[in-house]
């Protein structure tokens, strides 16, 4: 049985990671977010948040159903219940008395067809209170037992709460739509953070390409000096000047790739996957011109940075509703079935039912509450309104962030295409003897600093486009540009 298991546990954890592990295959972009939206960590808690959310308003949706109770109880007493009959002493005498006289009465009636005489009942009377008087307890009985136990079955059912489950079970709703769009914004800035280290790994596999042409000129370069001073014809000294230049030029290439596997490690943690995964990217940093989308009405309506705003206006508009269901009264059908009542010294019906009316009438916090709810509804409001304008400035910002850099980028294309003409021309002419080997060093040194530039500014365009489409809240729009 646990083969089986490992079985299943290892196919899975294949389908999972296929993508990424398969050695030589180039993990895309594309790839990469569809990783992320199942291990990512933010995004597993956000879906844990949202179901526990769904688990709650389906608690809540069953707020209406009768809630039955074992209800049970046992009391000791510090001394046995006792009748306390001093207190009615007077009344049994004095009734009793007349109770005798008014009976020997009607006994003489019955044989003389007359009353007795007055002195004759109130003989009988004094009689009849000295002798019961005299047998009166003088003191007041206990019961047995000191200790009570009791068992039964309670049922409370609500017929009418003022609003407050429909607010509560509406309040339970906000609370899952919340939870949702907050899935959709974590999404989001997973996918924004993901494209942009996807960029910069890209970014960075241009360059150390780039630079590893560069060692491989100067290596060339540094032969080259070699043999010429050999011959005599070039200066010991410039030869260990083009020594000093291959030696930096191999530095920078080492920490390039350095920096190539920290970006790595870096993706991993955003896909969710363990940090040692050999992920395979071998694509290269090219530029790709993007047109904005034309924006129609409000567009900022789709984003859920703004969603999650106007749920928190829904959320303080039944926040109120419950603040204003506290002032109305509750009403409760209730019924109890006895189970064990043996011990108590007074029996009672073994089951009742009953109607239970609970109202407030003053509670000096409930107005203060709606108050406070109202302000929250206005909070809110002003809160959707600065949702609303930070993503019309963040939009607008990036878009005039990519023109920017469009015109930088062609700028330094012509720059780049000229500094890689002026290199070519400055080593045919080494080779004639018209320049030195360190002209063709300085000549590459520019070269590769221009190649820098220009790549660095197209990173910077493909990031100004992935805050453009993350403010539209469609951060995989760009996918369709790197390829």
């Amino acid at each position: 049985m646990s083969v089986r298991i490992w079985k299943v546990r290892l196919v899975i954890f294949a389908n999972l990671f296929l993508p990424i592990i398969t050695q030589g295959q180039n993990t895309s972009l594309q790839k990469c977010l569809i990783i992320a939206s199942e291990n990512n960590i933010s995004v597993k808690q956000a879906k844990s948040a949202l179901l526990s959310s769904q688990y709650n308003l389906q608690a809540e949706k069953k707020s209406y159903l009768p809630k039955v109770d074992v209800l049970s109880s046992y009391t000791y007493l510090s001394s046995p219940l006792a009748v306390n009959l001093q207190t009615v002493r007077e009344g049994v005498v004095e009734g009793s008395s007349k109770q005798s006289a008014n009976a020997a009465n009607e006994v003489f009636r019955e044989v003389t067809g007359n009353d007795l005489s007055q002195a004759a009942q109130d003989r009988i009377y004094n009689a009849s209170k000295n002798i019961i008087g005299g047998i009166y307890p003088e003191y007041n009985p206990s019961l047995s037992k000191q200790s009570y136990f009791v068992a039964g079955l309670g049922a409370r059912q609500p017929l009418y709460l003022g609003r407050k489950l429909d607010a509560a079970g509406n309040l339970a709703q906000s609370l899952v739509n919340s939870a949702d769009i907050n899935v959709e914004i974590v999404n989001k800035e997973v996918d924004f953070l993901i494209t942009a280290q996807y960029l910069r790994i890209v970014y960075l596999n241009t360059i150390f390409n780039k630079q590893r042409l560069m060692v491989n000129a100067l290596t060339k370069n540094n032969n080259y000096a070699q043999e010429l001073v050999k011959n005599e014809i070039l200066a010991p000294y410039q030869k260990s000047w083009t020594n000093v230049i291959l030696a930096q030029a191999q530095s920078q290439l080492n920490n390039i790739k350095l920096e190539q596997q920290n970006g790595n490690i870096e993706l991993n943690k955003l896909l969710g996957v363990p940090l040692d995964s050999a992920i395979v990217i071998t694509d290269t940093l090219k530029y790709t011109a993007i047109e904005p989308l034309t924006l129609e009405g409000e567009f900022w309506e789709s984003n859920p940075l703004y969603k999650i705003a106007g749920s928190k206006v829904s959320y303080a508009k039944t926040a109120e509703k419950i603040s204003k269901s506290f002032s109305l009264p509750n009403i409760f059908a209730i019924g109890n079935y006895n189970l064990y009542q043996r011990d108590l010294p007074l029996l009672t019906p073994d089951w009742f039912i009953g109607v239970e009316l609970q109202w407030n009438l003053f509670n000096g916090q409930t107005r203060k509450r709606t108050l406070a709810a109202r302000q929250l509804i206005d909070e809110a409001k002003l809160s959707e309104e600065n949702a609303r304008l930070g993503i019309q400035v963040l939009s607008t910002v990036a878009r005039n962030k990519m023109k920017s850099l469009q015109n930088e980028v062609a700028s330094l294309d012509n720059a780049r295409k000229e500094a890689h003409t002026t290199s070519r021309l400055i080593n045919e002419r080494m080779k004639n003897q018209l320049s030195s080997p360190k002209d063709v060093n300085d000549a590459l040194l520019i070269e590769i600093e221009v190649e820098k530039g220009y790549h660095t500014a197209v990173l910077g365009y493909f990031l100004a486009a992935a805050e453009y489409f993350n403010s539209l809240g469609k951060p995989r729009q760009i996918i369709q540009y790197i390829k």
